[in-house]
């Protein structure tokens, strides 16, 4: 009697075992059995689409199949993300994104087309980097003292690019705008490419733009920079002072970062493969070496490590979004946009 019920016991763990496998897609267990896309929300040339790239490169070996990127430039990153949150939840289109169209916007704009927390499913987050203010070399002004100097003097005020509203160079010139009392004037566009390239060519006076962005035209002595928008200064460009340490402005503390994004609904086992091919690429030592060259961060976490930086970013900018600034001067007083409590 006993040796029979050992012996169901085993029948019963071994049909466990193969319902099971069974209940678990063929697909999911061969993934990724296709190419794989990577949707960026800008234009090329901006440091999303460079981290993008660099990726669909490592991946490209790490998972077997062709990683390709495409760039959906529009509404601030937004078209790109809202792409991506109506897409299959199987993993093979993913979303390399950014504050803008996943932290910001969300706050702001009515309508969106999806809700970030809802729609979108943290995979992994790739790099962070400070902004930097950069105007051309040529520039009469050094620091953000005589850049406010220079906008009131100017009948006009100065005008700033940034790669669309929303994102993190608008709300940060905003703010140094209401802070400082600085006379400045939007020009959005659609990335960080076409930002600096309309500094470079005079069609504005500054942008504050994401470090890696910056730095190489930066060394070739195109550009100058003013200020970091980060709490302390960074490694990159040790020498030049914060926001905190040229105003009055304490707690100024924004930072770019770019991470990437699933459908929600795509399934844990490659959520969680995904998680782990990005991190092991951000632990090659060419790549951060090339990261540190252009002043961004290798940040690898966990999911949940994700999840919960997520939360804490969207608690920021929904604080910062709630102050005087917004109702005063971002987006002409927040027209059209929700109206924050």
């Amino acid at each position: 009697m006993i040796m029979i019920r050992g012996c169901r016991a085993k029948i019963r763990a071994a049909l466990a075992l193969l319902l099971a496998a069974v209940a678990t897609p063929a697909w999911a267990q061969t993934y990724p059995s296709r190419p794989v896309q990577l949707a960026v929300g800008y234009a090329q040339g901006g440091t999303g689409d460079f981290v993008a790239r660099l990726l669909a490169q490592k991946l490209t070996t790490a998972l077997g199949q062709p990683v390709n990127v495409e760039n959906r430039p529009g509404a601030s990153g937004t078209a790109a993300a809202q792409s991506v949150a109506r897409a299959a939840p199987d993993g093979y289109t993913l979303l390399v994104g950014q504050p803008g169209e996943v932290s910001i916007n969300p706050l702001l704009v009515k309508d969106l087309g999806y809700d970030p927390a809802r729609d979108l499913q943290p995979v992994a987050l790739a790099v962070t980097s400070p902004l930097a203010l950069v105007v051309q070399s040529t520039a009469p002004y050094s620091t953000l003292g005589e850049m406010t100097a220079a906008s009131l003097s100017s009948p006009r005020g100065l005008a700033f690019a940034s790669p669309g509203p929303g994102t993190p160079g608008h709300v940060a010139v905003e703010l140094l705008r209401a802070r400082t009392k600085s006379r400045l004037n939007h020009v959005p566009l659609e990335g960080g490419g076409p930002a600096l390239d309309a500094l470079l060519t005079g069609q504005v006076d500054m942008y504050f733009a994401v470090l890696p962005t910056a730095l190489p035209d930066v060394s070739a002595g195109k550009l100058k920079i003013l200020t970091v928008s980060s709490a302390k200064r960074s490694l990159a460009v040790p020498n030049v002072p914060t926001v905190a340490e040229q105003t009055t402005i304490r707690g100024f503390d924004l930072t770019n970062w770019v991470g990437v994004f699933a459908p929600r609904g795509t399934p844990a086992d490659v959520v969680a493969r995904l998680n782990r091919e990005v991190n092991q690429v951000l632990a090659q030592p060419d790549v951060v070496e090339q990261l540190v060259r252009h002043g961004a961060e290798a940040t690898p976490m966990s999911v949940d490590q994700f999840a919960e930086f997520l939360r804490g970013e969207a608690s920021k900018y929904e604080g910062l979004l709630r102050d005087e600034f917004c109702a005063k001067f971002l987006y002409g007083g927040c027209t059209g946009f929700v109206a924050l409590p």
